[in-house]
């Protein structure tokens, strides 16, 4: 169910202060489930220890080729041959350098050049350091050979000055690193699939709106574990607090009438469409050009007005994997099915949000997924996991349709 699972990770780390920042990603990755053999360069052991990868890995973290060669011979073509993905974090300016030139003056680019496995290098290095033209065409070649390179980012640096040239932050790398696994072996390579996620936000005036307490995290969700099968995602988002998800086309709408127009054109192309955000039912009939002044008045009337049935009209596309959400505070599985024979879609995932941990806001959800040819009740899960299973029942209605 998660792509990272089991998978084997070689953590490259250079000698930069954010090396400190690499022994968490370390522990992160082997939460979820990695085997993370770590790589320092000795200019890495200035600012951390072997010992502390170790104790987050429960694995042996490597330095000197000479020492581990000792050990086990040819131990970098070991690495390299056993490796799903190489992740090199932080990449110093240095190592960058090695790495695009093939130098293989330590252990960590050794195994580079012996592996066969998705290289992802994350930069870590004075702004002005990153930006020189040398290390730039360095990053130009690595990019050329296929390596992803994450970052860096905006943000306060060593010297503390503020400025391009910070590490990417963990999940921005944990990303990217399902991105690649999931673009080398997932089973959705080649699909294309469309997530919405949000609240719409109807104007009242130009600081009021109409909306719900939709969080986007069941969407985001959603859409993350689409991304990590390999699948290329576009992510149609009303307003929320959410990061983009890395390598995820993120849209961004606010009314319900954007999200139709956006929708309908993601949709052109696509294999499936999970409809995940909460679309308003009804809007201001006029928004108010102004701020509407309390003034003296004791109460205003709204004239509201229908918005359009997205999910209904995606009907137009005949060969498109139609999932709706139904947010439910009673009578969950009629109304489900209600929802799933008026719409004509492939399947409804309901949940009662009333329920504890299944309610708008949480990061976990409860739900029962209903098809044409019954309904699978999930226990408590996080949403990453009802995504999952989601995704189960679409990719079999792929293969039943026979879509290419």
């Amino acid at each position: 169910m998660y792509n990272l699972e089991r998978r084997r990770v070689v953590l490259g780390v250079g000698g930069s202060v954010a090396a400190y920042k690499a022994v968490d990603l370390a522990s992160q990755l082997t939460r979820l489930g990695a085997q993370v053999d770590a790589v320092l360069t000795k200019a890495a052991t200035r600012f951390v220890t072997p010992l502390s990868f170790t104790s987050v890995t429960l694995r042996p973290a490597y330095v000197d080729m000479f020492e581990a060669s000792l050990r086990e011979p040819e131990v970098h073509v070991r690495l390299g041959r056993e490796a799903d993905v190489v992740v090199v974090a932080p990449a110093t300016a240095s190592l960058l350098a090695r790495l695009a030139l093939g130098i293989a003056q330590e252990l960590i680019s050794l195994t580079v050049l012996c592996t066969r496995a998705p290289l992802v290098v994350c930069p870590a290095m004075d702004s002005h350091m990153w930006e020189h033209p040398t290390t730039q065409g360095h990053v130009r070649t690595l990019q050329e050979r296929g390596a992803v390179v994450v970052g860096p980012e905006v943000g306060r640096l060593a010297s503390g000055q503020v400025g391009m040239g910070r590490l990417a932050e963990r999940e921005t790398i944990i990303g990217a690193v399902r991105y690649v696994l999931g673009q080398r072996y997932g089973d959705l390579i080649g699909r294309r699939i469309v997530v919405t996620a949000g609240g719409t936000q109807e104007p009242i005036d130009p600081v009021r709106y109409i909306s719900n307490h939709s969080s986007g995290k069941m969407g985001y969700a959603v859409a993350e574990a689409a991304r990590d099968r390999g699948a290329q995602v576009t992510l149609v988002t009303a307003p929320t607090a959410l990061p983009d998800p890395y390598g995820v086309q993120v849209v961004r709408v606010c009314t319900a009438l954007e999200m139709r127009e956006a929708v309908m054109e993601a949709c052109r192309g696509a294999h499936a469409l999970i409809m995940a955000a909460a679309v308003a039912d009804f809007r201001p009939a006029q928004a108010a050009p102004a701020k509407i002044k309390r003034g003296e008045r004791e109460a205003i009337t709204l004239e509201l007005v229908r918005n359009p049935d997205i999910l209904a009209e995606t009907a137009s596309f005949p060969h498109l994997v139609r999932v709706g959400f139904a947010a439910e505070t009673e009578d969950l599985l009629a109304n489900a099915h209600r929802k799933l024979v008026e719409r004509r879609l492939d399947l409804v995932v309901a949940n009662d949000v009333t329920a504890p941990g299944s309610g708008f806001g949480t990061d976990t959800n409860k739900v029962v997924i209903v098809g044409r040819h019954g309904a699978q009740e999930l226990p408590l899960m996080s949403k990453y996991e009802v995504g999952c299973h989601v995704l189960d029942h679409v990719a079999r209605i792929l293969a039943e349709k026979g879509e290419p």
